[in-house]
């Protein structure tokens, strides 16, 4: 019998790095004092040191190559986001509580569309290319915005800023896809623009997005009654665990996406009607519990793979996609939003906390994989580069500014120091 010889598996030395990564993303902010950044960014920067450091490290992941990988992964940790971004909205009824959350959506986030295409085309990538980079980078990420979110379930106190971009992560997610559709229908398109845009407009934008809210306030009345009535006499919610939550969410985004629906924005109201029944249970606080557990799990693996990507999609990146990123972070959303929230009853320092914090993350990565998966995209490579790059520059300038910039403008005028 030969001697078994002593060996280092690639694997579980990947297994290891990831795992001090992780544990580092969320410890090392500890030793800040006040209000600690999101550890989203140091997640991305942690993969990049252990598939760039340590050496025995399989190969990264490459998003271009393996587009079906990424679609799924990120896929399933923005459907279990969603549902929770609905959940934890304690109040839906209000005099114009809505106001911020639809000017936001119904002008904000056109116009940065509007103003990615302009300069998509301005740097060299195709019309299809531009409507498409523009469309993925259009949401705002549920997954990565914790911190600027309302809180868990039965929390209360939820101020308007973070009631605002909570819920508009929660929608435009669902709300992006018609834009990505468009490109798809301009890559594919052999006739004129008549030929094709009522399709896009009836199917693809009014019909997609009516029926994913209408099956996802179906889904969650039917599984509050499952968790809160039947039986009558030992209903689930007296005991039950949160695992009830991700096999709810799964039944509803497949049976949605089956009837042609759109299944992010039916997983949102799926959670904000479930919300609702039996407001007061604590119930909600573990179902709640439970998919941010799994959420911010899932999520944390993907940011560590993205940045062991990184180093292979540098070389797709140049000085003028890179400056796309920026003026996205730093010009093009926080004006589109101040545009659309002219005129708000919110201060002024409020207004801007809104427009400014505009995460972006783990859905972009799905809408470019999904195109990827469609399409044989010409500028891919330029494409996941420019995403990458203002996913990674979002979660270190968001992240590390918003716990504190947030909290100072939720609590405007109140004289209690910040929180350590």
């Amino acid at each position: 019998m030969d001697k078994a010889t002593f060996g280092f598996d690639p694997y579980h030395i990947l297994l290891t790095g990831c795992g001090l990564a992780i544990i580092a993303a969320y410890w090392l902010p500890r030793y800040f004092r006040g209000r600690e950044p999101a550890a989203s960014g140091l997640l991305i920067l942690g993969g990049l040191a252990v598939f760039g450091l340590l050496p025995g490290v399989p190969d990264a992941l490459n998003p271009i190559d393996r587009p079906r990988v990424w679609e799924l992964a990120s896929e399933f940790a923005v459907i279990i986001a969603l549902f929770g971004t609905g959940l934890r909205i304690d109040k839906i009824r209000g005099h114009n509580l809505w106001n911020t959350t639809i000017r936001m959506l119904t002008i904000a986030m056109p116009l940065c569309i509007l103003s990615v295409v302009v300069l998509g085309l301005g740097i060299g990538l195709s019309l299809a290319g531009s409507v498409l980079l523009a469309a993925v980078l259009a949401p705002t990420d549920p997954v990565l915005a914790a911190d600027v979110q309302v809180g868990p379930p039965l929390e209360g106190g939820e101020h308007p800023v973070r009631f605002a971009l909570t819920t508009e992560a929660g929608l435009n997610d669902g709300l992006a896809f018609p834009f990505v559709y468009l490109a798809i229908f301009i890559v594919a398109a052999t006739g004129g623009v008549g030929e094709w845009i009522g399709e896009w407009l009836g199917f693809y934008v009014v019909y997609k997005i009516a029926v994913g809210v209408i099956a996802g306030c179906a889904a969650g009345w039917v599984l509050g009654r499952v968790l809160f009535t039947l039986p009558g006499d030992n209903p689930l919610a007296n005991a039950g665990t949160g695992v009830i939550a991700l096999a709810g969410v799964l039944v509803t985004y497949g049976l949605t996406e089956l009837i042609e629906g759109y299944g992010f924005i039916a997983a949102f109201f799926m959670g904000l009607v479930l919300r609702r029944k039996e407001a007061e249970h604590e119930y909600h606080g573990r179902l709640h519990s439970f998919s941010s557990a799994l959420e911010h799990s899932v999520t944390a693996v993907l940011l560590v793979l993205l940045g062991g990507a990184i180093p292979a999609l540098l070389g797709y990146l140049d000085w003028q996609h890179a400056l796309l990123g920026v003026a996205l972070i730093f010009i093009i959303r926080p004006i589109s939003g101040m545009l659309a929230l002219w005129g708000d009853p919110m201060s002024l320092r409020q207004r801007g906390v809104v427009a400014f914090y505009g995460v972006r993350g783990i859905g972009s990565i799905y809408y470019l994989a999904y195109a990827g998966g469609q399409l044989n995209l010409v500028d891919e490579g330029a494409l996941w580069a420019t995403v990458t790059f203002t996913i990674l520059l979002s979660t270190i300038v968001h992240g590390f500014s918003a716990g504190s910039v947030v909290w100072a403008a939720t609590h405007e005028g109140e004289r209690p120091s910040e929180p350590t």
